[in-house]
């Protein structure tokens, strides 16, 4: 059987691969595995009533109490589930995902995602088909009607989340004043959340997209499509550009004069910014092998550990829980910072990305040249066997070639796909024309050998 949670929960078309059925045992395993209490939240997809539905009936049947958010971020349910000293969350969102899928994400009661063994006691327990079919061997696993738990709306969810995030940066002694920001919020859940927080800080704000119908969401705009953005900034003369995806775990940032600040430019900031303030753990912040080699150049002259992981930001997490770093993420703009919450928080990354620029007194473009981005370019070779990538001779010495000429002015990333039959081909380097010709170079040789 293919295992149901992937690297973010569970995700599927709405109604037919994420169904309500399932919807209700993931529900009901929250219960089980987790304890009573769960933070239900969801983004503003047409299905997440629907599936709300069935998994607070999935926790209820449990004998468990759903905790219901309404719409929120992700990052708003992490932080409600410690607020609340709930025994988990569960995320109704497909991310940024089209408006037609939507997934359930669990947090436990720390509001961090679930480890693998715990994923995979679920899924035994969904294939065994939930509390009823245990019940059919002891009656006593589903509890009676005078036992099963009920739902409770969470008063003000949005608004203790918000107050959160403009509390971490007032605590700052900072304030946004002065700062006129354009927002896209992507028909998402962030429509309810990140212009209130800063406007609170005191920017002035322009939003688009902060209307919603539930088939909207992340259609032609947000984090995943920033043009509607870039021209938004340029109509309005804003200082910065943000935008979130569907869920406001991530966030992306453009300048006024159009270029994009993704994840690695602002893990560059913020870290040293961190660092200035000593507050930076390790002296190390946590990225992935996709981090831009200007990030990693910026950081080795900032005199920065910087620690790759996988690519995912469950990976980035794990590794900042075992060594006790505050800061990590991914190019995508998915950042953590565990001082203020245990996931990736799209409006907390911005609060604090603003917060640094502030203090550092430069424009958002000034500050954002702490880094040089080296031009990438990445080439997907659809292959017949992915894993025959390994020991390829051929293929490592081309490889082997392309490092020695780069030198320390470029990288050669080749890593299969977690999801596809396909090998991925990065290469960075000092110019646009020499990352496109080795990588190509590279592509060629991987498909002559496992195509």
């Amino acid at each position: 059987m293919a295992r149901l949670f992937g690297t973010d929960g569970v995700r599927g078309v709405a109604n037919k691969q994420l169904t309500c059925d399932m919807a209700y045992r993931l529900g009901q395993a929250a219960a089980v595995y987790l304890g009573k209490s769960i933070v239900i939240g969801k983004d503003t997809r047409l299905s997440g009533d629907m599936l709300e539905a069935a998994a607070s009936a999935g926790v209820m049947s449990a004998g468990g109490t759903a905790l219901q958010a309404g719409i929120i971020p992700t990052p708003g349910v992490a932080f409600l589930v410690n607020e609340l000293h709930a025994d988990g969350g569960i995320v109704i969102s497909a991310s940024h995902n089209p408006p037609e899928y939507n997934g359930i994400k669990l947090f436990d009661s720390q509001g961090f995602k679930l480890p693998d063994d715990v994923e995979d006691e679920i899924e035994r327990f969904i294939a065994l088909g939930g509390l009823e079919a245990a019940a059919l061997g002891d009656e006593s696993l589903l509890p009676p009607g005078d036992a099963v738990g009920i739902a409770l709306p969470v008063e003000e969810a949005t608004e203790l989340y918000i107050q959160h995030a403009v509390n971490s940066v007032k605590a700052q002694g900072v304030d946004f004043s002065g700062l006129h920001i354009a927002l896209d919020t992507g028909h998402g859940a962030s429509s309810l959340t990140s212009a209130e927080a800063f406007r609170r800080l005191g920017a002035e704000v322009t939003v688009i997209n902060d209307d919603f119908d539930g088939v909207d969401i992340n259609v032609g705009c947000g984090s995943t499509c920033l043009e509607p953005l870039v021209e938004l900034v340029a109509k309005c003369g804003a200082d910065v550009g943000i935008a979130h995806d569907g869920d406001a775990d991530r966030v992306m940032m453009v300048t006024p004069a159009g270029d994009v600040l993704d994840g690695d430019f602002m893990a560059a900031l913020l870290a040293i910014d961190m660092r200035d303030r000593g507050i930076l753990a390790g002296n190390t912040v946590v990225g992935t092998v996709m981090c831009n080699l200007g990030f990693m150049h910026a950081m080795r002259d900032a005199g920065i550990t910087v620690v790759q992981t996988k690519v995912g930001d469950r990976y980035v997490l794990e590794e900042m829980r075992a060594k006790g770093y505050s800061i990590g993420g991914e190019q995508s703009g998915h950042m953590i910072m565990l001082e203020y919450n245990s996931t990736g928080d799209g409006l907390m990354t911005a609060c604090q990305y603003l917060a640094a620029v502030v203090r550092s007194g430069k424009s958002v473009e000034e500050a954002a040249a702490v880094m040089t981005r080296f031009p990438q370019t990445l080439v997907n070779v659809r292959v017949v066997d992915k894993h025959a990538l390994e020991g390829n001779e051929p293929i490592a010495e081309v490889v082997a070639q392309v490092e020695a000429e780069l030198g320390e002015n470029g990288r050669v990333l080749i890593r299969p796909s977690g999801t596809e039959p396909l090998v991925r081909v990065m290469v960075e380097a000092a110019t646009e024309e020499v990352a496109s010709e080795t990588a190509n170079r590279i592509a060629a040789v991987v498909e002559r050998e496992l195509a």
